[in-house]
């Protein structure tokens, strides 16, 4: 009994701290927490799914990360989360935009990293609905930049409203780069805010080929405002934690699937 209660004690106490390492991260693989803790990837993985009963975490394949509300996070504090695949997914987003071409660039911290991937050596014309992305290539010698009219989110530089809209419905661009906040599991695209969706919904509604950039671990994830589907775009890019799941979707709705730091 005695033991078990320490058990009980210690168990608890590795996952008090699981939970401040992901909340701290944003994300963790198992193999990392098992180093970490000194435990084994399969106790990890029950510890994870206690914390995904609790509704602390959501799973992904490998590992766990913050919960959906992780969105309304500071901009800057979730520009570093899961940093590194961020940074691999907006390389190769930006290896499929072509000199010269007119591209939508979507509000957003993956679309951030893209934005500084494409400022640094392409001559496009860029249509972007946040003053942080503005600001991010508002120095790029080669980059005609555009920006909507409308009201600035605070949070994190989002231009939003009905004028902006309309604004994008003007534009036929030959790309758009955007991102979501969560795919459910049937291919939902989803995202927190609905005058965010109605700017994303407007780019894919008139750009040539969408892509869509997003994380692994925004697969099986909840937002409650609908901005699209997966079969709406062309090409997803995301990282090696892609789990088979969402493979097979992309394969069931015709997307191509583009896994940065495979190729």
């Amino acid at each position: 009994m005695a033991e078990d209660r320490a058990s009980d004690r210690a168990g608890q106490a590795r996952r008090a701290a699981i939970l401040r390492h992901i909340g701290a991260h944003g994300r963790a693989r198992v193999n990392e927490l098992a180093e970490l803790f000194g435990a084994t990837p399969q106790t990890i993985r029950r510890d994870l799914a206690l914390l995904a009963e609790a509704g602390e975490v959501t799973r992904f394949h490998g590992g766990a990360a913050l919960l959906a509300g992780v969105e309304y996070l500071d901009f800057e504090r979730r520009l570093e989360i899961a940093t590194p695949e961020k940074q691999a997914i907006a390389r190769a987003a930006a290896r499929l935009v072509p000199d010269r071409s007119t591209l939508f660039l979507n509000a957003g911290t993956t679309t951030a990293f893209a934005a500084r991937e494409l400022g640094s050596r392409m001559r496009l014309t860029v249509i972007v609905d946040s003053v942080f992305l503005a600001n991010e290539l508002r120095g790029a010698p080669m980059v005609e930049l555009i920006v909507p009219p409308g009201r600035v989110r605070a949070a994190d530089g989002a231009i939003l409203g009905a004028e902006a809209v309309e604004f994008l419905r003007r534009f036929r661009p030959d790309l758009a780069l955007i991102g979501a906040a969560a795919i459910s599991a049937d291919g939902a695209l989803l995202d927190f805010d609905l005058e965010e969706a109605a700017m994303v919904r407007a780019m894919i509604a008139r750009a040539r080929r969408v892509i869509l950039c997003a994380d692994s671990a925004k697969f099986g994830r909840g937002a409650p405002v609908e901005l699209g589907r997966l079969g709406d775009v062309q090409t997803l890019v995301t990282d090696e934690g892609c789990p088979d799941a969402l493979a097979e979707l992309c394969r069931a709705e015709g997307v191509e699937l583009i896994v940065a730091g495979r190729t």
